[in-house]
């Protein structure tokens, strides 16, 4: 009597990810982020083309040699950044450090998307609102009443807080230590008002409407008078740091609703 014996390979499959065409995928992230509807410092969408057909994208804050280094060796098909290039004022000169960048996207036939404050102020994958999100602060309207589109925004914190909580707790959910004014009263915090980013210039449209503290990435040597003088506690967390969280959810928005293999780079930055 002879028995049979079969045996059986299971083979795991490969997990492929869909293929966007170029186009499309910059129609739907300028329906999604309407960058038409703010004036800003840099053009918003496709600024350097690449191939037409995207399997994978990088995201980052910011379109630096070593993220797009880092998008070369991951064979990303495009990258997604807040800080692209182009910026209002700048030279037009294509040399240097930006002729380098650039000459590296264009060598490797990869897309480069930014997105500046239409990534700021999206509702809901934008930074200001990932970063409420981090904080627990509940939303409550812009700064500047009466603009929706409002690049700095307002909220209240579940639960009232001192100013050496909040600068832990800023410290704890962006892994560093943020830098605290704190005016003469050293008052309790409940109502918060917020930009990511180099948003410290809002300090004071946030004191005139007695808010008890302002979060921004950066500061000013001015900051820390109208601090004391405009009774407010301040809060500087890092440009970078602040605004590490948009590009982020935008990045794991494409992935579930395209399929596309989207990684996120944080290439760190103290500032």
């Amino acid at each position: 009597m002879f028995t049979l014996v079969v045996k059986v390979v299971f083979r795991r499959k490969k997990n492929k990810h869909k293929i966007m065409n170029r186009n499309t995928l910059e129609h739907y992230l300028d329906k999604l982020l309407t960058p038409e509807q703010i004036k800003d410092y840099a053009p918003n969408g496709l600024q350097i083309q690449g191939r037409e057909e995207i399997t994978k994208i990088v995201t980052g804050v910011t379109a630096s040699q070593a993220l797009i280094n880092r998008a070369i060796d991951e064979k990303a098909d495009a990258i997604i950044v807040h800080h692209g290039y182009f910026w209002k004022n700048e030279s037009y000169v294509i040399r240097g450090m930006k002729y380098q960048r650039i000459k590296s996207l264009l060598d490797n036939d990869i897309n480069l998307f930014a997105y500046h404050l239409p990534l700021d102020i999206h509702p809901i994958l934008g930074n200001n609102a990932q970063l409420a999100k981090l904080l627990a602060i509940n939303i409550t309207g812009p700064l500047e009443l009466g603009n929706d589109l409002s690049i700095a925004i307002q909220g209240v914190l579940s639960e009232a807080c001192t100013g050496v909580e909040l600068a832990q707790l800023i410290n704890n959910k962006l892994n560093r230590t943020c830098l605290h004014i704190a005016p003469p009263s050293n008052k309790t915090i409940k109502t918060v008002a917020w930009c990511t980013g180099g948003g410290q210039d809002y300090i004071e449209l946030a004191a005139e409407q007695g808010i008890d503290a302002f979060i921004s990435g950066e500061v000013s040597e001015k900051t820390t008078h109208i601090a004391h003088e405009m009774d407010i506690h301040f809060f500087a967390a890092g440009h970078h740091a602040t605004e590490r969280y948009g590009v982020k959810a935008l990045g794991e928005c494409i992935s579930k609703e395209h399929g596309i293999d989207v990684m996120f780079v944080d290439i760190d930055n103290p500032v």
